[in-house]
Formats: C-alpha cells, structure tokens, sequence
C-alpha cells in the first residue's frame, strides 16, 4: 500500500453484494424463528437450516476468495514477513471452513 492512501478490503468492491446477501441471511433466520415460534415440523424447518448454511458458506467463501486475491498477494508483493502473516490467516480461514 502506498502511503497516504487508506487500506481496502479485498471485498471493498463487492461490498454491496456481501450486504445484500447477508441481509438475505438474516431474513432466514428470522424465518426460522419463527417456524420454530409456529411449531413447524422438525424436517421443515431443518431443510431452512441446511439452505441458510449453504448461503453463510457461499458468503465464507466469497470473502475468502477475496482475502486471497487482495490482501495475500499485495502481502506476497510486498514480500515480507506480512506475507507469511496473510498465508497463516488463510490457512486458519479455510481450516475453521473445512470444519465447520
């Protein structure tokens, strides 16, 4: 980064986007609380759960894709040890990704 100039995330672009789908997002789970306030059946309201958790993984990796493309390879450029700082922050992402 230059100075003077203010840092950006890499999702800075797609801001809007992200929003709009995590509002979507909140949608369902208010959605979902109120299945559960209706007493909806159990295979119902769990076929909610399992789409919000596709919509929170897809966001997940959006920003992830957008870490990756932005802050790890300015931080590659650059070519010091934030380099190796950025790596090890996605490394974490993907690990708590790939367990959750």
């Amino acid at each position: 980064m230059l100075p003077g100039m203010a840092h950006q995330h890499g999702y800075a672009d797609h801001k809007q986007d992200v929003l709009k789908r995590l509002r979507r997002i909140e949608g369902q789970a208010r959605g979902l609380q109120r299945m559960v306030d209706e007493d909806s059946y159990c295979i119902d309201i769990l076929t909610q759960v399992s789409a919000m958790t596709r919509a929170l993984q897809s966001v997940s990796l959006t920003l992830l894709e957008e870490h990756m493309n932005h802050c790890v390879v300015d931080a590659a450029r650059a070519g010091d040890e934030q380099a190796e700082q950025k790596i090890a922050e996605a490394v974490a992402a993907i690990t708590r990704l790939v367990k959750s």
